[in-house]
C-alpha cells in the first residue's frame, strides 16, 4: 500500500482537482485506490458524490479515534475508487488534536491499521501547513505537489520543501517527494512558460513531464459530482490526468511479491 499526500500550502493550486482525478485514473489501470479527504471545506467528498448527509463517519472521527478508516471508507461512483469524506468538523480539529497523545500520528496510526484492500491512498490535504497537513505528511510514503503556473509559485514552494525537510528529521524520515506537477498551465501566457522553465531549472527531474493545462471542463466536473475523466475523457484536462497517472506509476516502488504459502 503506497500512501501519498497530495500538499501545498497555497491554495487554489488545484490540489483537489488533481487528487480526484488522479485517483480516477489510478482505478482506471486496475489499482484499488482510496481518497482520504483532509480538507474540512469537504470539496474531495463533494466532487465524487458524496452528499453531506452520507457523511455520518468522516475523517474526523478517524483522526480522533472513534472509527476506523476502513468503516469510514465510501464506495464512490467510480469503480475502484472509495473516499474518507470530510466534513466542517475537520475546521475544529487542529485545536482537539493539541491534547491528544502523538497527536502528529493519528492518521499514520489510523492508516497502518487497515488491510491491505487498497493499493494506493491519496491524502487531499487543506490549504495550509498546520496540524492536519502534517498529519498527512507524517503517514505519507511520498508527496505530491500541485503547483500553479504563477510568479509566487517558487516562493511558496521553498515554504512546502523547509516543511518537509522539518517532518523528515523529526518524525518521517522516509518522506519523498515524489513529484511536482504543473497545473493551470496556459501556453498562450509567456508567464506560464517562464515560471515552468524556472521550476524545472531548481527541481530538475523532480517536475513531471506531464502539465496540466487550464481546462473548463475540469472546473465544470465537480458541480456535476464526477470527476471530469467521467464527465468527459476526451478534454485536454482529462488526457493530463491519464498522462499523469501513466507517469505517476512508473514512479512508483515495484510492489512487493507475494509469499507463498
Amino acid at each position: 500500500m503506497t500512501v501519498i499526500a497530495v500538499a501545498n500550502q497555497k491554495g487554489g493550486v488545484g490540489k483537489t482537482t488533481t487528487a480526484i482525478n488522479l485517483g480516477t485514473a489510478l482505478a482506471a489501470t486496475g489499482k484499488r485506490v482510496l481518497i482520504v479527504d483532509l480538507d474540512p471545506q469537504g470539496n474531495a467528498s463533494t466532487g465524487l458524490g458524496i452528499h453531506r448527509a452520507n457523511r455520518a463517519v468522516s475523517s474526523y472521527e478517524v483522526l480522533i479515534g472513534q472509527a476506523a478508516v476502513s468503516d469510514a471508507a465510501i464506495a464512490t461512483a467510480v469503480p475502484k475508487l472509495d473516499i474518507v469524506p470530510a466534513t466542517v468538523d475537520l475546521s475544529g480539529a487542529e485545536i482537539e488534536l493539541v491534547d491528544y497523545e502523538e497527536r502528529t500520528h493519528r492518521l499514520d496510526h489510523a492508516l497502518a491499521a487497515t488491510d491491505d484492500r487498497w493499493d494506493v491512498i491519496l491524502i487531499d490535504c487543506p490549504p495550509s501547513l498546520g496540524l492536519l497537513t502534517i498529519n498527512a505528511m507524517v503517514a505519507a510514503d511520498s508527496l505530491l505537489v500541485p503547483l500553479q503556473c504563477e510568479f509566487f509559485a517558487l516562493e511558496g514552494l521553498s515554504q512546502l520543501l523547509s516543511t518537509v525537510e522539518r517532518i523528515r528529521s523529526r518524525f518521517n524520515p522516509g518522506l519523498a517527494i515524489l513529484g511536482v506537477a504543473l497545473t493551470m498551465y496556459d501556453r498562450r501566457n509567456r508567464l506560464t512558460e517562464q515560471v515552468s522553465s524556472d521550476v524545472r531549472a531548481v527541481l530538475g527531474k523532480v517536475v513531471f513531464d506531464t502539465v496540466i493545462p487550464r481546462n473548463v471542463r475540469l472546473s465544470e466536473a465537480p458541480s456535476h459530482g464526477v470527476p471530469a475523466l467521467i464527465y468527459d475523457y476526451r478534454c485536454s484536462g482529462s488526457e493530463a490526468y491519464m498522462a499523469l497517472a501513466r507517469e505517476l506509476i512508473g514512479r512508483l516502488p515495484p510492489a512487493k511479491p507475494a509469499i507463498a504459502a
